[in-house]
């Protein structure tokens, strides 16, 4: 069965821009339960299944293969993946492949065959090959990813030995290593399935659709991998919007470490989405940010929003940068120009947050605004010296507040302070500080955010001061700094809030095009 999707064919009334397949892995003990998952699979918009023969307890290869092709809704990739190769088959190498020879012989539309093991099975063959089933030929390594000619060099021993198609599947130990990967793909003359492992290569299994990948893979639901790093098809078809990823698709993407609790590409993409805009935004894990946009230089990269810990390194990274951005020594918000390729770095947090403290003082919808400030005046605390702590404090200088640093490192605290004009103390100092009542409390470090949700700054003794307590940490949404805070009869602003009102800048600089601020808040609350 011939699986190729013209790139304007219409699919739930939209164009989908790619011919990539969505390939459901089943994994199952049993050929009944295998069934079920096939029926789910369907149902879920896969385009195949990969039926894992290695998760099976027991296997009878001739009734098992004829049952589950019979019963399949959808074409079949039978894989019977050896310990060796990172599978759970550890018996007779002679009775692994001729289960294989067995599911092309009764009408798999593919088998796949490890690299390490394809001349055998060719030989086992005798040139007797279906001509309606395709051969994966697989390599697959849980080390790294090797060099651009290495890597060439692989493909070239995959597609020697006979393959249809092409298979290569390496380990991320930095998101860089996948440029790589997208480099073998693009210039693949052979279909090429290309992926790279693990959440640094989480991008190569939702791009893949962009570089001319034959296929990814999609879990049927979250924490049942046949790989590490596998997306689930709900994420790659209603998160990332995968159908309508195109070679012209813009690529934009949240940086930062760790990363996979953003929920920006939610609101990103149901954006994309909703005016027909071409780009996708997507989770990128990056450990070093200048390595990472020095790899990525080319203008389908267009732009990218930048996270803990990232947003002081990133503004060096930019050769231009916003004059506010720059008094802030922060950016969160990088555009790659057109026309030229080079970075210009800005900062939407302080405005962001500091709306969002405004409203809550205010008691108003987070979306409206009022002429002056009820900031002006008050004594502003704000918790931590990043980039997100130098967003703050500028922006609650800038309206008339009094404003001051604690930290861990008072050092770090006294040298925002100095830079802004405002007083120091050191964490613990913070504690007993209750100088007059109606401060306000902001907490920009990540303390409380998930997974450690039991973690506060402050202790809810020291809150009782504080008329207003905001906290950056938007996963949970109500952190337990601000249910204390609550406790004690503080309006409370959270993460979201900011999160949103900095998105508005953000998506216009990204698209040039006006926020869809009712869609935004519809998509988070």
């Amino acid at each position: 069965m011939e699986l190729v999707a013209s790139p304007v064919e219409m699919e739930k009334g939209e164009i989908r821009r790619n011919p990539t397949l969505i390939c459901a892995p089943i994994m199952a003990d049993s050929v009944d339960q295998m069934l079920i998952q096939m029926k789910t699979a369907k149902l879920s918009g896969a385009d195949l299944v990969e039926v894992r023969l290695d998760s099976l307890r027991s296997f009878n290869p001739l009734q098992d293969i004829e049952t589950l092709i019979k019963h399949c809704p959808l074409p079949t990739l039978f894989t019977y993946r050896p310990i060796w190769e990172g599978g759970q088959y550890d018996g007779d190498e002679k009775s692994r492949l001729d289960a294989l020879r067995v599911a092309m012989e009764l009408g798999a539309d593919y088998i796949d065959v490890e690299l390490k093991a394809i001349h055998e099975f060719n030989n086992s063959m005798h040139g007797r090959k279906p001509a309606q089933s395709k051969i994966i030929v697989s390599s697959h390594n849980y080390e790294n990813t090797p060099s651009v000619e290495d890597l060439g060099n692989l493909v070239a021993r995959i597609q020697a030995s006979g393959a249809d198609i092409v298979k290569i599947a390496t380990t991320a130990l930095d998101i860089t290593d996948v440029a790589r990967v997208f480099q073998i793909t693009v210039h693949s003359q052979v279909p090429i399935i290309a992926m790279v492992m693990g959440e640094r290569g989480l991008m190569s299994r939702i791009l893949c659709a962009k570089f001319g990948g034959y296929l990814t893979f999609g879990t049927l639901e979250s924490g049942r991998l046949s790989a590490p790093g596998q997306p689930t098809i709900d994420d790659l078809l209603n998160l990332y919007n995968f159908r309508q990823i195109g070679p012209d698709t813009k690529v934009f993407g949240v940086i930062g470490k760790p990363v996979s609790h953003s929920k920006s590409p939610i609101l990103y993409n149901k954006a994309f989405k909703a005016i027909d805009f071409n780009g996708v935004y997507v989770h990128l894990l990056v450990d070093d940010v200048a390595n990472f946009l020095q790899t990525y230089s080319s203008t389908d990269f267009a732009g990218f929003s930048c996270t803990i810990p990232h947003k002081e390194a990133a503004l060096k990274c930019c050769g231009e940068v916003d004059p506010v951005a720059k008094s802030i020594g922060a950016v969160n918000c990088i555009i790659r120009r057109s026309n030229d390729g080079k970075l210009f770095g800005c900062n939407t947090d302080y405005i962001g947050a500091i709306s969002a403290i405004e409203d809550g003082l205010r008691g108003s919808h987070p979306i409206s605004s009022t002429s002056g400030s009820p900031l002006a005046g008050k004594l502003f605390v704000v918790i931590g010296a990043g980039g997100a702590g130098k967003a703050l404090a500028y922006g609650a200088k800038e309206k008339g507040a009094r404003v001051v640093i604690a930290n861990r490192t008072y050092d770090r605290a006294r040298e925002l302070a100095d830079t802004v004009g405002g007083d120091a103390l050191s964490l613990n100092e913070l504690l007993n500080f209750h100088p007059e009542d109606g401060m306000v409390l902001a907490n920009t470090t990540a303390i409380g955010m998930h997974p450690k949700v039991d973690e506060t700054p402050i202790s809810k003794e020291a809150l009782k001061s504080y008329a207003l307590v905001f906290d950056a940490v938007y996963t949970p949404r109500i952190t337990r700094l601000l249910q204390e805070a609550q406790e004690c009869g503080a309006k409370i602003v959270s993460g979201v809030e900011m999160f949103i009102g900095q998105a508005y800048e953000q998506y216009e600089r990204f698209t040039g095009l006006p926020a869809p601020k009712e869609l935004f808040w519809s998509t988070i609350a």
